[in-house]
């Protein structure tokens, strides 16, 4: 099964990241930006019994690596097969 996990900073954790890709957006020209955050997206492919097992073991893959809980937080959604071939 394929799953699809999206990291991001939980709120009131300063993005320095999306700050730094904010200011530079707004120097190109872009500046009505009211804001811009930087997350992680990572596909993965899990063998397991049922979608409930997959989704389990990607759970346990993120608290004890993938998210940084303390300042983290992370959802795990099902993706299609064809949404993984490069565009």
């Amino acid at each position: 099964m394929k799953l699809r996990v999206l990291i991001r900073l939980k709120p009131g954790i300063l993005d320095v990241q999306g700050a730094a890709v904010q200011r530079a957006l707004a120097g190109l020209g872009f500046a009505d930006l009211r804001d811009l955050r930087v997350g992680k997206l990572i596909e993965i492919d899990v063998d397991a019994a049922t979608p409930g097992a997959a989704r389990q073991r990607v759970d346990e893959m993120c608290r004890k690596l993938l998210a940084n809980t303390i300042l983290e937080d992370y959802t795990i959604e099902a993706i299609e097969a064809e949404r993984l071939a490069p565009r």
